[in-house]
């Protein structure tokens, strides 16, 4: 994965690694096929992110993954001119490389740029498939391969801040979840490069987390979180330090909330 500052650019060499838990390869797989932008909707770290590298690898298209924050303009989507040896050049921004080169453009959490920031994205949604570069007076015709992928997490936005319905309404969306155990097993087994009962035992610790009642966390423990604090143990940590520095620690800085979680992970993690 080549990297620059919040954009992303995968190498056509990795294969990433991705179980399915329902037809969502499937429905991706469609949209790819007719140029349909894709919306995919779940929680933080249940793998939207790793989904989209996973088909894009698969459908042979080259990938731009773009961190949306609220700062972002529609100037650092789509370009601007840039003082360069005493020159005004104009530089292609991540949505414009994408369009042109036909690839996969990833809108990660879009909803925290700005609104009319978004509206950018418009034109490239429905059946124009165009981007206005109104600062060189031309408009782009995607290039076929084109695809405009965007994610949020429902869960996680404020009435302020969610996706305009004239926006979703131009995508195709894609509900993902936390994988079922024994899926969410192979894949913390896999990331983290533990063996499958410490596996197991991290995804049971995640599931209890997940069903607490009146549970005052913010966010749950995401599969991205497992992950973590298998990477800890495998690293030579035990599982108790591991679970307390990427789990406990991570998810509240509450002290009878920390208290709760450790009392909870000391319930299902194995005895010393």
């Amino acid at each position: 994965m080549l990297t620059d500052g919040s954009i992303a650019v995968q190498s056509a060499s990795e294969a990433p690694f991705y179980r399915a838990v329902g037809d969502e390869a499937e429905v991706f797989r469609a949209a790819a096929g007719g140029g349909l932008p894709v919306l995919l909707k779940g929680p933080t770290g249940c793998g939207k992110t790793r989904f989209v590298e996973a088909m894009a690898h698969e459908l042979g298209r080259g990938l731009i993954t773009v961190a949306g924050h609220e700062d972002m303009t529609s100037a650092d989507l789509v370009g601007r001119f840039l003082l360069k040896g005493g020159e005004t050049v104009w530089v292609d921004g991540p949505l414009t490389r994408a369009v042109r080169e036909g690839a996969i453009c990833y809108l990660d959490e879009v909803v925290e740029a700005r609104q009319d920031t978004v509206v950018v994205i418009h034109p490239l949604a429905d059946h124009r498939r165009e981007l206005a570069l109104d600062r060189l007076g031309t408009t782009l015709s995607a290039a076929p391969g084109f695809q405009l992928v965007i994610s949020y997490n429902p869960g996680y936005q404020s009435v302020l801040k969610n996706i305009k319905e004239s926006t979703r309404q131009r995508f195709v969306a894609i509900e993902l979840d936390f994988p079922p155990a024994e899926i969410e097993e192979q894949v913390v087994a896999h990331e983290a490069g533990i063996d499958a009962g410490t596996a197991g035992t991290l995804v049971r610790l995640g599931n209890a987390i997940r069903n607490l009642d009146g549970s005052p966390l913010r966010e749950v423990s995401s599969t991205r979180m497992l992950i973590l604090a298998g990477c800890l143990v495998a690293q030579g940590l035990s599982l108790r330090g591991a679970v307390q520095s990427a789990v406990v620690q991570t998810l509240s800085d509450d002290p009878d909330v920390v208290r709760a979680l450790g009392e909870l992970a000391d319930a299902v993690l194995p005895r010393a």
